[in-house]
């Protein structure tokens, strides 16, 4: 049978190791210097109506196996629109039936944000007057650190995303964001910048994005566990981005990420910090009921546990920038799967329910904004 395998592409990950007849047999790889793997993204190459059997045979070793249960992988014919199909989990292997429908179909965790969409992105959006775009370094690899700054008022609002470069749902979630804040019709945008200077850096791992890793940049280092001690060496990324913030200090932070096991969008909070305030805490409910209250797709039942007092893990950046800074900040995850509550039989969670996210939690800020401000003073 003419068929063949490649992920020699931006943000690609996948190789050969078998196969018979129409069966293949692939392997993730780990990251670099690191033994994280799950993120897959690869192209499948031969004649229409031929039917194939794609098995991923090192699942049960990934970073989370869990991942795996109820998953159903994202398949698009023209790298636009990406769609779920039927996939299986047994004994370790995830096995993806695929009947050409075209010449090649391309196969993903989840929808890629390549580092050429990024591109496009930044693109787009510098050449907004209402957008001051830098550089505030380069990575490991050599790419630059995009950063935006689009607003003027006194608060100092910092949204972050793809510290682990494999939940490209995060970069999704910034065009949404972007959108909705350069849209001049939109009174919401116009209020909250208004009232706030919104810092952005859409993608925190360039290098790990392009290289396809799940969940490190190019050295093998996990990001979110750099915050307490970032170095030019391990980590220049939070460096650079952790200075910056020192310079225009944090009154609010979101850091987008996904979550491989559970099947909901939740936020996790900093209630385990040495100097927790009470207003940070009661600021943080009301801005989590709030979102609530906007989307369908937020929940607060799920999430992951809440750190004891004082036992917080201040590498990571939510904990960090709350203590640092008497933040109320937050990590946002969503789902690689769906929302189990809201389910899409066709796409899952998707790259439009990302974008529609990002715009009900600035719907969410514009609630709170005023108890913000209070804070702060």
């Amino acid at each position: 049978m003419n068929l063949s395998v490649s992920s020699r592409f931006d943000s690609g990950n996948i190789r050969v190791v078998g196969g018979d007849g129409n069966r293949i047999d692939l392997e993730i790889d780990k990251d670099n210097l690191s033994d994280f793997y799950q993120w897959f993204y690869f192209r499948l190459s031969g004649t229409t109506g031929q039917s194939v059997e794609l098995r991923i045979v090192n699942c049960a070793g990934a970073a989370y196996p869990g991942g795996w249960e109820n998953y159903r992988a994202c398949i698009s014919y023209d790298r636009e629109q990406w769609e779920r199909t039927d996939t299986r989990f047994a004994e370790g292997i995830l096995t993806i039936p695929v009947t050409l429908a075209g010449s090649s179909v391309w196969i993903a965790y989840f929808a890629p944000y390549t580092m050429e969409r990024h591109h496009d992105l930044i693109a787009s959006v510098a050449v907004h007057p209402s957008v001051l775009h830098r550089s505030l370094g380069q990575t490991l690899d050599g790419q630059e650190l995009d950063y935006l700054k689009i607003g003027e008022g006194p608060l100092q609002v910092w949204l972050y995303a793809r510290q682990h470069p494999g939940e490209t749902m995060a970069e999704w979630w910034m065009e949404g964001a972007l959108e909705k804040l350069l849209d001049d019709a939109d009174p919401v945008a116009r209020r909250l910048r208004e009232k706030a200077c919104f810092h952005i850096v859409p993608n925190m791992n360039p290098d790990g994005s392009v290289r396809g890793h799940l969940r490190t940049n190019a050295a093998g280092i996990n990001l979110n566990r750099e915050w307490d001690a970032p170095s030019l060496e391990r980590s220049p990324e939070v460096l650079y981005v952790r200075n910056e913030m020192d310079r225009t200090g944090v009154d609010f932070a979101i850091d987008v990420h996904g979550d491989e096991t559970i099947a909901a969008n939740f936020l996790a909070g900093f209630e385990g910090i040495p100097s927790l305030k009470p207003g940070q805490t009661a600021l943080f409910n009301k801005y989590s009921e709030a979102l609530e209250r906007v989307s369908p797709d937020f929940q607060t039942e799920k999430g992951y546990a809440i750190s004891q007092p004082g036992k917080a893990n201040l590498s990571m950046s939510t904990t960090q920038l709350a203590e640092r800074f008497g933040a109320v900040s937050m990590t946002l995850e969503m789902p690689f799967k769906d929302n189990e509550d809201l389910p899409d039989p066709d796409y899952g969670w998707s790259p439009d329910r990302s974008r529609l996210l990002a715009r009900s939690c600035l719907d969410a800020l514009h609630a709170i904004i005023g108890d913000l401000a209070v804070l702060r003073k």
